[in-house]
């Protein structure tokens, strides 16, 4: 059975080409440095964002906590926004593998006040940790983009005080395509870029670190370490240089499904968008209190093909992807106004 799958662009299927590549693609042991098509990978995506070299990691996750343990030592703050991802999904992660703590500052859908970031920053003070690192996120995971005036402001700022700044560009090319302008263009504004191949762009796994080469010869030691050394991964790599190459050009398909499906959703008596936060590929929205209970809400969804999660901060998300039609909208809709009457 074929199912609808709403929940994330995490979801989507290799495409048949990407199958076809990771079956014939040439490998070594990564370890050794010595993967060509990881090697391939690695140099493309570099050079399209606009940094001397990259690594290819296991997750987004690991690529974020890898940038904080190669950034910051022991004891150091970190300042980011309160609803960041590394702050809420990634498990405390900080806390373990970095032994950091996070300074969070409350933003305005994802963007941080740079006057707040500068104030946020610690003096050099015996009884004050160091502020190690600023992260700044791009697209937000709330579905608004970052505009490219806030992450350059915050980045003059973290220059003047010669503290890097991290950015976690899971759906970067997604802002690109909504800001319309090129990736580079925003990852001007960070020292460290981690970037999702498998969140929207159809790989089936991997995230990419980008940065100063110096940083990454460390990182790859910390990957290590981390146990994310990687052996004959050209298999996987081999699907994640057809998603930049391919996959990144065609989102703005999903962004526009994304703004089909807010405004099918927004006719349906009881369901309230959230225009504020429609930049890229999510639709947030609420439901009238009394209409429907989460539970059954999902599970008859489920039964009719249709996969969704279930409230969070009192809204769902919808999410549109590769492999998301008009017509899975149309009947996910439907079906969504059948259950309300």
């Amino acid at each position: 059975m074929r199912y609808i799958d709403l929940r994330s662009d995490t979801v989507t299927m290799p495409t048949e080409e990407m199958r076809i590549a990771m079956a014939n693609a040439p490998v070594g042991d990564d370890v050794y440095g010595d993967d060509p098509t990881v090697s391939e990978l690695e140099k493309t995506a570099a050079q399209m964002v606009g940094k001397e070299a990259a690594l290819f990691v296991p997750s987004g996750t690991f690529g974020n906590q890898l940038a904080l343990l190669t950034h910051t030592r022991r004891g150091d703050e970190v300042i980011l926004e309160h609803n960041a991802h590394i702050v809420i999904h990634e498990v405390g992660a900080a806390a373990v593998i970095a032994g950091v703590q996070l300074r969070t500052i409350h933003g305005k859908n994802g963007a941080m006040d740079p006057i707040l970031v500068e104030k946020s920053i610690r003096p050099d003070d015996i009884h004050m940790p160091k502020t190690g690192l600023i992260c700044v996120e791009e697209a937000n995971g709330c579905g608004a983009v970052v505009p490219v005036e806030n992450l350059k402001a915050i980045k003059e700022i973290a220059n003047r005080h010669n503290i890097p700044v991290h950015m976690d560009g899971a759906r970067v090319f997604n802002a690109a395509a909504a800001l319309k302008v090129d990736v580079k263009e925003i990852t001007e504004n960070c020292d460290t870029v981690m970037f999702c191949l498998s969140k929207g762009l159809c790989a089936p796994v991997g995230s990419i670190l980008a940065g100063p080469k110096e940083f990454i010869d460390i990182a790859r030691k910390n990957r290590k370490l981390m146990g994310g050394g990687l052996r004959q991964a050209g298999i996987i790599a081999a699907a994640g240089i057809i998603a930049l190459e391919k996959m990144t050009v065609r989102l703005n398909e999903d962004h526009k499904n994304a703004d089909y499906m807010a405004e099918k959703l927004s006719e349906v008596n009881g369901i309230n968008i959230d225009f504020s936060r429609r930049d890229i590929n999510m639709v947030f929205f609420t439901i009238n209190d009394g209409l429907i209970e989460d539970k059954a809400l999902v599970d008859s969804f489920l039964d009719a093909g249709i996969k969704i999660n279930g409230i969070e901060d009192g809204e769902y998300r919808f999410v549109t992807n590769n492999d998301v039609t008009k017509e899975d909208i149309d009947f996910a809709v439907n079906k969504l106004r059948e259950l309300l009457k």
